[in-house]
């Protein structure tokens, strides 16, 4: 029976710390959709499309270091082509988390996640003096 856990034990240890790999990815791709789905709503409240970038990255980057989510390269990417009233906007956020702290799971190295989230803008808002929608 020693024997047996002596060579059961190393095996069970490294299943447990590859579920704990798979839940962190797992966690990480949650708030990453979280992190882009914070940057476009709070992108489609702004005035202008100067203002949404701003507000927009500012927001998924809290987000994110709220989360306790430690991105190396956090970037976000707003298209505003369609900000007018009914428009849209896209929040697109790419974050690469670093997995080394897990390198006894076999699983070292860095992963990117990435996230797109849309918006709608007000229909009947007038948008920096553009004029109401119809």
């Amino acid at each position: 029976m020693a024997l047996e856990m002596a060579i059961l034990a190393p095996l069970i240890i490294v299943m447990l710390l590859v579920v704990v790999a798979f839940g962190r990815v797992t966690h990480g791709r949650a708030m990453v959709d979280q992190a882009a789905a914070a940057a476009a709503r709070s992108a489609s409240l702004a005035a202008t499309p100067g203002q949404a970038s701003t507000i927009a990255g500012r927001d998924a980057r809290e987000t994110l270091a709220g989360a306790g989510l430690s991105c190396t390269g956090a970037r976000v990417s707003l298209d505003t082509s369609a900000f007018r009233p009914g428009g849209q906007v896209t929040a697109d956020v790419t974050c690469t988390v670093d997995l080394s702290s897990l390198a006894l799971a076999g699983v070292p190295g860095r992963l990117t996640l990435t996230a797109s989230s849309t918006a709608p803008l007000e229909s009947y808002r007038d948008f920096a003096g553009a004029g109401a929608a119809p």
